[in-house]
């Protein structure tokens, strides 16, 4: 009796992650929702997607390729996650290892390795590839494409997220077909200048080394002002009102000798009070993080002695 209970007790597991195991959409139907996704710009959404797809339904060795490519690009470009990306690439060269692949996956390998500073893992899978014969590689991806860079292909999706980085009022002067082309040219001549400076071995002048270690420097103390000024920065409703019933001269109408006129309702002014006392808190959280670490490294400024 008990072997039985448990036999029946083992089939019905079974039969629950069989049940489980069933795929609610079709394959096309799971293929389109993740380029859907892509297309709409929610990359990481996407790349979940597309690793389901993968993971989910029987696809043969040029398919599993093609999308294990396409998720490491999204990784790549998008995401800026070279570790995923680099898995990603490799993982194509073990489903696909045909050598029309190969040249472009070891180029993107390359650069995800450069990318996370393993030079010499880069140097060594160059030197893998230099017997490898050029072909052509033809990869899928959403969005129309327009334009071809040798084997390498831009897509609509690719300008438009690179317009998408730039701030609105740049945006804004990218609205037009004619200036999109003159973006894409310059999109398209950047890279190929990049890529002749490195074939130039430009990466390695002194000046482009230290000019990415001060840019480098620069964006590591912007990201960290960022994340620790953020995370101190906490405004209630209450603290607006207050900080308006504490400044009402600052928001109220003055004449032209600065006398106040009349004051404006809380109501009217409320975003810009929001505002103001937002930068005020961050300034505050600026102030205390700066003292802070200046105590932590016992820092002396001599200021008689500086001409």
């Amino acid at each position: 009796m008990y072997k039985l209970l448990i036999a029946i007790l083992s089939l019905t597991i079974l039969i629950g992650c069989s049940q489980q195991s069933q795929p609610n959409l079709s394959k096309e139907q799971a293929r389109n929702f993740a380029n859907e996704l892509y297309n709409r710009q929610l990359f990481r959404q996407s790349a979940a997607e597309y690793e389901r797809y993968l993971t989910t339904y029987q696809l043969d060795n040029d398919e599993q390729a093609n999308i294990s490519y396409h998720i490491g690009d999204i990784y790549f470009e998008r995401l800026r996650d070279y570790e995923n990306a680099l898995a990603y690439y490799i993982r194509v060269k073990y489903v696909h290892p045909k050598e029309e692949l190969a040249r472009e996956v070891d180029k993107k390998i390359v650069a995800c390795l450069e990318r996370l500073q393993r030079p010499e893992d880069a140097k060594q899978t160059l030197t893998e590839a230099t017997s490898l014969e050029p072909e052509k590689v033809e990869t899928k991806r959403p969005g129309a494409v327009i334009a071809r860079v040798g084997t390498h292909e831009i897509t609509q999706g690719d300008i438009d997220f690179e317009l998408n980085q730039l701030p609105p009022s740049i945006k804004a002067q990218y609205s037009d077909k004619e200036k999109k082309l003159e973006f894409l040219q310059q999109y398209i001549l950047t890279d190929l200048l990049y890529d002749s400076a490195k074939r130039q071995g430009l990466e390695n002048d002194k000046e482009v080394v230290e000019a990415a270690f001060q840019a480098k420097k620069s964006l590591m103390v912007q990201k960290l002002l960022q994340d620790q000024i953020s995370s101190r920065v906490n405004i209630e409703p209450s603290d607006v009102e207050l900080f308006y019933q504490a400044n009402k001269d600052r928001y109220a109408e003055k004449d032209d000798k600065g006398n106040v006129v009349s004051e404006k309702p809380f109501d009217e002014v409320q975003k810009q009070v929001t505002q103001d006392l937002y930068v005020k808190k961050q300034q505050e959280a600026y102030e205390e993080l700066v003292q802070k670490l200046m105590r932590a490294e016992n820092v002396q400024i001599y200021n008689d002695v500086l001409k």
